[in-house]
């Protein structure tokens, strides 16, 4: 069984709901980033995503675009991203890590190989600017080395290729809660609420909300509706705030993300709920 697949079922057991957590590897610097994913598990993350670094991130808001410059500064290359993962998995071998990023980087670094050299250490890959209908190929090919191809959904997907991308999902779908770029606007829990009960009507894993998640109210709001949550500019603004200052990033992210891992556990109630949508 996969890491994912375990992760869900665990946290369904348990009636909780799962926290995952993104940074930008290779950000503040390559060397810090094994380090800064065992802060994210230790401090509950239940699954991280690891962003490749790209020239065009394209779906990402400032926070994360300054993240991959910074990344890259470093010359941070898929590669690099693998050998963190391997890092990281001497002392883990158990929190599920996806990577998410853009499909350049990939083609460029060859899909097989990729595939390959990720097997074992990786669980799942995003890739934002692949449509499902080209995704078949490299599907079959992470399929082979036990990763999960995951998909995203937006606001403005509708029913018929909900079906068709439910229909060839695997470790979980990600809606992402509004139009536009990562770290922008607030989140309609109300929209959100609807949007989900349609895509939950085709789903066969878990569905997780992104973007728009920044803290334990907007999370516990929407975890009442969802499988999970992914939190990432929220976390990587920390990054950048402190700078070189691992230390002081360590605790800022702890704080941010125990307090959304108590709302998550707590539940949120339909009083919160109502107030966060009024806002």
């Amino acid at each position: 069984m996969s890491r994912i697949k375990s992760c869900f079922q665990r946290l369904q057991q348990d009636k909780k709901k799962a926290l995952i957590s993104y940074i930008t590897a290779g950000d503040p610097h390559p060397s810090k980033t094994t380090q800064i994913m065992h802060t994210l598990a230790a401090a509950g993350s239940d699954l991280i995503e690891l962003g490749i670094p790209f020239s065009d991130p394209m779906a990402d808001g400032p926070v994360i675009q300054a993240a991959c410059e910074r990344a890259l500064r470093h010359n941070t290359s898929l590669q690099d991203v693998i050998d963190i993962v391997k890092d990281f998995r001497r002392q883990n071998s158990h929190t599920p890590v996806v990577l998410m990023g853009y499909q350049n980087p990939v083609e460029i670094f060859g899909i097989d190989r990729f595939a390959s050299r990720a097997h074992g250490l990786v669980d799942g890959v995003i890739t934002v600017d692949l449509p499902p209908e080209e995704s078949q190929s490299a599907a079959r090919l992470y399929q082979a080395e036990n990763i999960d191809m995951i998909y995203l959904l937006a606001p403005t997907t509708g029913a018929g290729r909900i079906q068709a991308i439910a229909g060839l999902a695997s470790g979980f779908l990600y809606y992402v809660s509004f139009t536009g770029i990562t770290g922008a606007g607030r989140i309609d829990t109300h929209s959100v609420e609807k949007k989900l009960q349609q895509i939950k009507q085709y789903a066969t894993v878990p569905v997780v909300v992104g973007f728009g998640v920044k803290d334990a109210q907007t999370a516990g709001a929407v975890a009442a509706y969802a499988d999970g949550v992914v939190v990432g500019s929220a976390i990587v603004s920390i990054l950048a705030g402190h700078g070189s200052d691992l230390a002081a990033s360590q605790a800022g992210i702890t704080s941010l993300l125990q307090d959304i891992r108590g709302a998550l556990d707590d539940g949120e109630s339909p009083a919160n709920v109502a107030a966060l949508t009024a806002e």
